[in-house]
Formats: C-alpha cells, structure tokens, sequence
C-alpha cells in the first residue's frame, strides 16, 4: 500500500498515479461494458416478445444490487482486501455478462442481473475509494472530476460500440466480458499501491448516510434526476413537438454538458475549504433551470444552451459531493461512506423514474420539470438548513 507522507492516516501530499490510472482505468472498462450492455439487453428482451413491463422490471434490479453491494462491500474489503475483491468482482461481473447470452429463461436473467450490476457497484465503491484514498486535498476536487470525465467518456463509448458490433450472436457478450477482464490488468499492476481496510468503521452502514448528508443527499438528487430525466426525457421531448432525432441530439447536450464541466468544478472544489456553498448553488442552478424547461420548451437552440449547463451542473453534483465526502472522512470510514453514497444514489436511481414518470401523467408534459425541481429544491432547502443552523458539520 502507499504510506501516507504527512502523517495524517488516509492523506498523501503528492497524486499516486499507478493507483488513480489502476482505479480510473478499471473502473471506465465496466463503464464501457454497461455502456454496451444497457441497450444490448433491453433489445435482446424486446426481440424475444418480453413486455416493456417486465423489461423495465428487470433493468430496475440494478438499484436493487447496488443497494446490497453497498451494504456488504465495506465488509468484504476489511476481510478480503482492496484488491481481491476487485478482482473477483471483475470476474463475476465478466462471467454474469457472458451468462446473459446463454440463459433462455428471463426468470434467469433476474439473479444475472444482481450478479452483475451488484458486482460492478463494489468496482464502484472500493475504485472511489482508492482515488480518494490516492489523492492529496489539494488536488481531490480535479482527480476527481478526471475520473468522472474518463468515466463518461467509457460510458459514452459503450452505446457507439453497440452500434458496430449489433446485437446478434455471442460477440457482443464476449467483447463486453473481455473489456471488463481488462480492468484486473491496472489493478494487479497497482496492487501493492493499494490502500487497506485494517478497521472496521466505526459506524454502522446507515450512520454513513446521515454522518455527511450534504454529500449523500446530493448524489440521492443526482441519482434521481440523471437515470429518472435521462430514461423519461426523449418522451418529454417528443411531447414537446420535437422529433426523435432532435430529442436524442438534446440529450447529446447534456452528456457534453457533463463530460465538460466535471473537471473544471473539481479544480473549483479544490479552491474551496468548504464545499457545501458550491453544492448549492449547482441545486440551485438545476432548480432554476428545470423550473425554465417549461417556459423555454419551444426554442431548442435555447433548450440546448440551458441542458448544456444543467447537465455540467447535475453531474457536478457527483463529483464535488464525493470530493467532499474525502475531505471529511479517511480510512474505514471513507469506504463505508462511499458505500453509503452509492447506496444513497441506487436509491434515487430506484425513486427517480417513477415519481418523474407519476408526474408526466398527472400534468403531461410539465409534469416532467416539475418533478425534477422538486427533487433540486429538497436539496436546496437541505442544504439551506445545514449552512444556517449546522455550522462546519456535514
């Protein structure tokens, strides 16, 4: 493992690069592979005569597995180490992806499913781990905001690989097994930079949640309103009169949107001995600019300037919410809470969907903005409390 130079457990003064290119790296080869996999899946299941219904049921069992990979993951790296569990989870997230082709029955595909997104979610957890682990205050906010921009480049690049490679046969399963296998390559090249987990936390999992809620609300909303907006805005778009192809475009915006501000926000963060302010007032801006989608609907060129800055602001939310959580905590307690902030997404990936979609009905299409305002002014209204009344705390 890397000794920390300062004397200060769990903090370093200078970048370690092998682990951070270890951590990024096999981290953005299972992005990749979701990337392919997420659009593969659903038409495989379509192609079959699967309803939409029972599709969608068994995409919602990625939220499901990230909520008991968050809670197992913490104890599986005191007991196994860092490393070994990344490794298994590579190979049982490999072996569940190549499972999909070869398992005729849907019933199947449930447990395949927690198999997979459950072991993709501890490479999640103990990768955001070691980065924070791995990186000196100073520059957490930019190591941090690189991961998230490497990252959405590997995701981004998994439905383009999906594009060449089609869906028919075993070759895209055993190309999106063999990219995930290559994540152990950077991490046994790094292995004995690895941090270790010799303690247990000092809390249980669910004090994590509360302990730093400025963070895990945060990544809650992000949760929410990326997988909730992200599933359900094409249709809001086509109900807006625009055609499919400018509604994909529009979602485009927002991707660049995200891929571009995370590493500037994180060289902010980094300026920033308290982080929280910048938290808000990116909840305010998204409050802001959902509250606007509505009014602005009809002009896209104006729509795409607003999803543009909304997106950069949503999935900054990410990156600085997980920067702050590695200014408050080290050690055990770092990798309990980043279980807890995966947990605290899952859940908002689990939430986020159907209030959106409740709210199209009940009031189509504003329903849409609506319900993404609500879910930013919770935040808002949050983070209003702690700064006023909390103090230095969360």
């Amino acid at each position: 493992m890397f000794e920390p130079t300062n004397g200060k457990a769990g903090q370093v003064e200078e970048i370690h690069w092998p682990s951070l290119v270890a951590a990024i790296s096999s981290v953005s080869a299972v992005g990749i592979a979701i990337g392919l996999g997420l659009p593969l899946l659903s038409i495989i299941l379509e192609k079959r005569g699967i309803p939409s219904s029972l599709i969608g049921l068994n995409t919602a069992m990625m939220g499901i597995a990230a909520m008991i990979a968050a809670l197992i993951t913490t104890k599986l790296a005191h007991r196994f180490g860092v490393v070994q569990t990344m490794i298994w989870a590579v190979v049982l997230s490999a072996l569940s992806s190549l499972g999909f082709y070869y398992a005729e029955s849907l019933l199947l595909w449930f447990p395949l499913r927690l198999i997979f997104h459950g072991s993709t979610t501890t490479l999640f957890i103990l990768s955001e781990f070691w980065i924070n682990a791995a990186s000196p205050p100073s520059k957490r906010g930019f190591v941090l905001g690189l991961y998230s921009t490497v990252f959405s480049l590997g995701f981004a690049a998994g439905p383009l690989l999906f594009s060449l490679v089609g869906s028919e046969g075993l070759m895209p399963f055993l190309i999106g097994a063999c990219i995930i296998l290559a994540a152990t390559i950077p991490i046994f090249i790094a292995r004995n930079e690895s941090p270790i987990v010799d303690e247990k936390p000092e809390l249980h999992f669910i004090r994590y949640v509360f302990l730093v809620p400025t963070a895990t609300a945060a990544v809650f909303v992000f949760g929410a309103v990326t997988v909730g907006g992200g599933s359900l805005f094409t249709s809001y778009a086509t109900r807006l009169g625009f055609n499919e192809s400018q509604a994909a475009l529009l979602l485009t915006v927002m991707g660049v949107g995200n891929f571009v501000f995370q590493i500037p926000l994180g060289l902010l963060a980094d300026r920033l001995r308290d982080k929280r302010p910048l938290l808000s007032i990116m909840a305010a801006i998204g409050l802001v600019g959902a509250l606007l989608l509505p009014s602005l609907a009809s002009n896209w060129i104006v729509l795409a300037v607003i999803l543009l800055f909304w997106g950069g602001c949503v999935s900054g939310m990410y990156t600085v919410g997980l920067s702050h959580l590695g200014t408050r905590l080290t050690g055990a307690d770092l990798v309990a809470a980043n279980a807890a902030f995966v947990f605290c997404y899952a859940v908002g990936m689990v939430l986020g969907p159907p209030t959106i979609g409740t709210a199209m009905d009940l009031a189509n299409p504003s329903g849409f903005a609506w319900a993404i305002a609500f879910f930013f002014g919770l935040y808002v209204l949050l983070s209003a409390v702690r700064l006023l009344f909390m103090g230095s705390r969360g």
